[in-house]
């Protein structure tokens, strides 16, 4: 049976948790004690639309504790992404590989200068968790997990298609990432921080116009950035793209609404951020994607989350826009 390092102990963390435990022995590794507490007495709850899955998996908060895994599955914020590569290098056996789902751009460049890139994977997916508690989180949507490439290491590749699979996951292999990544990254940029400071679910977006307009212009403005780079969407277009996902998700409640309600750090740099940071270097004007990265930061600086407000004068997210301008312009797809 496969041994799997589960780092990441929030919705999506629990959702994937519940999924592979039957078909694996899974570790949570993560440092938020109550989600441990709760998984090592009572294992993982997912509620569905069927009903209730509940599965128990090991826990730990130190990478020390966990044996020799063949898999680590990359599930934490983007922020969190070095010291969650550092534990994968840790937990994996010599042969073992890492699989990124985070949000946002960067992680992955991360995990990859960490573990080298036979050892590193990309993946992106377009499911939902609301987290409802800790180790307690309800499916938000059911989607597809694309990962890739599939010329990197097809024997690696085939063993984590073959086992999210096995754990009922819809997945496709790719040979090229970009378009998919920079697709989820229209819905992401245009949905995620509106829906957080407005403190509204997916679907009001489309039933106030003020919230509406202020997505459609998000979303094109993230479109553009990405076909000056020659990336091709997997969509014609961004503004339909992104009332799908809210109609699809109208009940759910985005990670970054999540992250605002419990006070905790988001996204923000990795996402709006990022998009402005390599648009501003393309000479695509970003105006939106700038104001909402600068009004989020500005919520997160009053409750002392955030960096300084001399920092936010440089920009966003200098050394992950700098990591994002190499991968984008050499077209890397993962």
């Amino acid at each position: 049976m496969m041994r799997i390092a589960l780092l990441g102990t929030g919705a999506m963390g629990t959702l994937f948790g519940v999924r592979l435990a039957p078909i694996a022995e899974v570790w949570m590794l993560g440092t938020w004690a109550e989600a441990l507490q709760a998984a090592r007495r009572h294992g993982l709850r997912l509620t569905t639309p069927q009903g209730e899955e509940t599965a128990p998996v090991a826990v730990a908060a130190d990478p020390m504790e966990v044996p020799p895994c063949d898999l680590a599955l990359i599930l934490v914020k983007a922020y969190q992404t070095e010291r969650a590569a550092r534990w994968a290098e840790q937990v994996l056996r010599p042969d073992g590989v890492a699989l990124t789902l985070q949000n946002g751009l960067g992680p992955y460049e991360i995990l990859r200068e960490r573990l080298s890139a036979a050892r590193a994977f990309q993946g992106v997916t377009t499911m939902g968790a609301t987290l409802m508690a800790p180790g307690h989180a309800r499916l938000g949507g059911e989607g597809p997990i694309w990962l890739g490439p599939a010329s990197s290491n097809r024997r690696q590749i085939q063993k984590i298609v073959d086992l999210l699979e096995r754990a009922g996951f819809q997945v496709e292999v790719q040979e090229d990432l970009q378009g998919v990544i920079w697709g989820k990254l229209v819905a992401n940029t245009a949905i995620n921080p509106i829906t957080a400071l407005f403190d509204v679910p997916n679907g009001a977006l489309l039933a106030r116009p003020d919230l509406w307009r202020l997505a459609r212009g998000v979303a094109r403005e993230t479109a553009e950035v990405a076909r000056a780079q020659g990336i091709p969407l997997p969509f014609e277009d961004p503004e339909g793209f992104v009332a799908e996902v809210c109609r699809r998700t109208s009940e759910n409640s985005s990670s970054m609404r999540q992250d605002f309600r419990r006070g905790r750090p988001t996204e923000i740099d990795a996402l709006n951020g990022a998009v402005a940071a390599i648009g501003r270097r393309m000479g695509v004007p970003t105006p939106l994607n700038e104001a909402l990265w600068r009004w989020v930061k500005a919520v997160e600086e009053r409750r002392g989350m955030a960096m300084r407000p001399a920092e936010l004068e440089r920009g966003p997210s200098p050394a992950l826009a700098q990591q994002m301008d190499r991968r984008s312009l050499k077209g890397h797809g993962g």
